[in-house]
């Protein structure tokens, strides 16, 4: 039988806060919203983060007064009564929005828990379309031709002005200066609109990596806030160490000792498809979602097995079991097909991940892993709890199936055991033998 409780925790265990239908929220708005927003959340944010949570950003948004600067104060309840959805759902949709930029949120614990969610501006079409996180998940989601026909909607029409002169006036053409009475103070707080950045966490040692390069061959000032930016994002969407990156950045250097944008962008996606043959990269959950994570308090072996598998990436759970070898590149397959294709948590995936190298000799076969998960998703397995206790069923039930009967013994031939002894022919037998050969000469 498996046993999850070998696995020694690290680090310190998070406290969660576990949302309540009678928990209390009000909307307050940091930006400017208008109907162009609309489309752009319905047309590009949506295929990246669903249906749900651009669902709970409108609703959040019709809760604002007349001025849409706040909201009144409402209960969870309400807005599950209202979205027609649990609180669960709510949790991940909230999550969703959180992690790419659209609100922020606060909490003031009590008796009754109190939120204040923040609403802030989708990024205009340029800012999407420039961002390659953004645009390789929406490419993904709607495939080639859908993502070439959002380009062309959002796209600034070309106007040709060459037989045209511009004859447009400047302000000193119409409009003179007067004695008026002094305003020259500056006016604060007044509402303009306000995005917020997404939050990523480096995944290469930036500085450390372009110290490589030859001083010859980059300008180590060129490379811009924006430019790192770039990088770090590509980084994480592509998922590349800093050997990868450094040989990316060589190849798209210019004559002039700068990093080729373009070139970045292309050098970085086409390293991913090489090694996932072909396939682009998607967003998924990299550890176990807050809502579907168990409370902590239990401090019991089983427990911090639980949390080892909530609080660790796929990825580096398959490091540690290959004691700090990188996962090869079809084991990096599997994960993304489990994590991608077929949508299972990250959490779920760990506990599967350890089941199929415990049961299968360490080797992860795909269409053995396969089988197990598509099990595991017809049972609705959601939580790392619901899929121990299915790996720990399912070892009972092997243990206690029937040994087969014994197989019913063949008795061999009289032949298989007789001694063949040598014999020699005689002359007469010698004779009649080339007779009948020559036959067939």
């Amino acid at each position: 039988m498996v046993k999850y409780d070998t696995l020694k925790l690290v680090g310190e265990v998070m406290k969660t806060t576990v949302l309540l239908p009678a928990d209390t929220y009000i909307v307050i708005n940091r930006t400017v919203l208008n109907d162009q927003d609309r489309k752009l959340l319905i047309s590009l944010y949506q295929p990246v983060i669903g249906t749900t949570a651009i669902s709970l950003y409108f609703s959040l948004w019709s809760y604002l007064d007349k001025m849409e600067l706040c909201s009144t104060e409402w209960t969870h309840h309400h807005l599950m009564g209202n979205m027609g959805i649990g609180l669960s759902e709510i949790s991940v949709a909230r999550e969703k929005l959180e992690g790419i930029g659209l609100i922020k949120t606060y909490l003031k614990k009590g008796d009754i828990n109190h939120y204040v969610y923040a609403l802030y501006s989708p990024l205009s079409a340029a800012e999407f379309f420039a961002n390659p996180i953004l645009t390789t998940a929406l490419y993904h989601n709607v495939g080639a031709l859908e993502y070439q026909k959002l380009v062309e909607y959002f796209k600034m029409p070309r106007f040709h002005l060459r037989d045209y002169t511009d004859i447009t006036k400047s302000l000193s053409d119409v409009f003179e200066t007067v004695s008026s009475q002094d305003v020259s103070h500056i006016e604060t707080g007044i509402r303009r609109r306000a995005k917020q950045r997404m939050k990523l966490v480096s995944k290469i040692e930036l500085d450390e990596l372009l110290g490589l390069i030859p001083e010859e061959m980059i300008n180590i000032r060129s490379i811009t806030k924006d430019m790192r930016e770039l990088i770090d994002k590509l980084s994480f969407i592509y998922d590349l160490d800093n050997d990868a990156m450094l040989e990316i950045i060589r190849n798209s250097l210019t004559e002039k000792r700068t990093i080729d944008r373009t070139k970045l962008r292309n050098q970085a996606r086409n390293y991913y498809t090489f090694e996932h043959d072909g396939r682009l990269p998607s967003i998924a959950y990299k550890h176990q979602p807050d809502y579907l994570r168990r409370p902590i308090g239990d401090q019991s072996p089983r427990a911090k097995m639980i949390y080892q598998f909530e609080t660790t990436s796929p990825y580096d759970f398959l490091c540690g079991k290959n004691h700090g070898v990188k996962p090869s590149k079809n084991d990096k397959l599997i994960l993304e097909y489990l994590l991608i294709d077929l949508g299972m948590m990250p959490g779920v995936v760990n506990v599967l991940i350890d089941y199929v190298l415990r049961i299968n000799q360490n080797k992860l076969t795909k269409n053995f892993i396969e089988v197990i998960a598509s099990q595991w998703i017809r049972s609705n397995v959601k939580t790392v709890e619901d899929a121990m206790k299915l790996a720990q069923k399912e070892m009972t039930r092997k243990k206690n199936l029937p040994k087969p009967a014994n197989k019913t013994v063949v008795k061999q031939p009289e032949w298989f055991t007789q001694d063949v002894t040598d014999k020699k022919a005689s002359v007469e037998e010698i004779d009649e033998m080339k007779r009948l050969l020559g036959q067939f000469q």
